[in-house]
């Protein structure tokens, strides 16, 4: 098996975090965000505003590969342009001439989500086979020599929704976002990033779960990057009950504290106590009130070792910019040499 790969989403300005060590341990960036313009073109004016220290990093690592991701959270006009061979096009060559000008490696699709207007953004059943379209038009475009990828929703609704049997086919590899798996939707405080489910979780919601419901619907687990989570979700309100978990909360899971945030003001301090959740292979904390469920180097060194055992193609994370500590990082790293 070749090294298995490491990916960091760098949204914004966090691209200037990546440090000379960072780069060694990544094999690849995936700049976010870029958009879908008006014209159906690709709308690159937040991926210029850092381009420029994507070189300062190649410095640091000359094998590392970055990748435009266009899409993310709330991100419409895919719906509109996938539609017709003609938006699907135009949309094609402006990736493909933007990626080869900026001497890039490739493009990641983030679509969140196909058939699918939860974000407040365009949709259509349509969206089923168009997304299998636009990712064939995507490699028409940018050629066999550069990465064409997907994030996907770790859920059934994402499988439902799309042809991952044949997008799959398409792509280098499918990066499933086995986070935010209970989200600011969820009432019901638990794991958000958990490898397994925890004993009494019957809807096995998990990055177990996950990776068997897309291998089910045709994606090779040599394709499958798994994700990790640099944030946390953050429930209040929650009942005392073993210790939070699975209890309905008066808060949704909304997004916590990062990492960064995390180690400096919560995990063993202000009234937080930290588990270890040896079923799911996951920590949280709680304080009688407030549950918070993250990723920390103990769990990424257990997905490490599930992704190793499955054969799967590597993990990716969201975001860089929220580990300042650089822990799990170089807990990914550590465990995948």
């Amino acid at each position: 098996m070749n090294k298995p790969l490491i990916l960091a989403y760098a949204f914004k300005d966090s691209l200037y975090s990546v440090t000379p060590d960072d780069a060694k341990r990544l094999t690849h960036i995936n700049l976010a965000f870029g958009h879908v313009g008006k014209d159906f073109k690709l709308d690159h004016r937040l991926l210029d505003k850092n381009i420029d220290y994507a070189e300062t990093i190649r410095s640091f690592n000359p094998n590392i590969k970055f990748v435009i991701s266009v899409g993310g959270w709330g991100a419409g006009g895919f719906s509109n342009m996938a539609l017709t061979e003609e938006g699907r096009e135009a949309f094609s060559a402006s990736c493909a001439e933007y990626i080869f000008d900026h001497n890039l490696d490739g493009v990641d699709i983030d679509w969140e989500y196909p058939c699918n207007d939860s974000a407040g953004i365009d949709a259509d059943p349509r969206d089923k086979e168009n997304f299998t379209l636009l990712m064939r038009s995507l490699r028409k475009h940018v050629g066999n020599d550069k990465i064409v990828s997907i994030a996907a929703g770790g859920g059934d609704y994402f499988v439902r929704d799309t042809e991952m049997d044949k997008v799959s086919e398409v792509c280098d590899y499918v990066q499933l976002m086995t986070y935010d798996l209970r989200s600011g939707f969820c009432r019901e405080a638990g794991h958000h990033t958990s490898l397994y489910p925890t004993k009494a979780d019957k809807s096995g919601i998990s990055v177990d779960y996950t990776v068997n419901l897309f291998h089910k619907a045709g994606v090779p687990m040599e394709k499958m990057v798994i994700g990790a989570a640099f944030y946390s979700r953050h429930w209040k309100e929650v009942p005392n009950t073993d210790n939070g978990m699975l209890q309905n909360a008066g808060s949704l899971g909304n997004y916590g504290a990062d990492y960064t945030g995390l180690v400096a003001n919560f995990i063993g301090k202000n009234g937080f106590q930290k588990f270890w959740d040896e079923d799911a292979k996951a920590p949280y904390l709680f304080n009688g009130s407030e549950f918070i469920s993250y990723d920390d180097p103990e769990s990424i060194k257990a997905k490490c070792e599930y992704l190793l055992e499955k054969g799967l193609l590597g993990i990716m994370y969201w975001e860089h910019g929220n580990d300042q500590t650089h822990t799990l990082l170089k807990a990914m790293s550590d465990h995948l040499k």
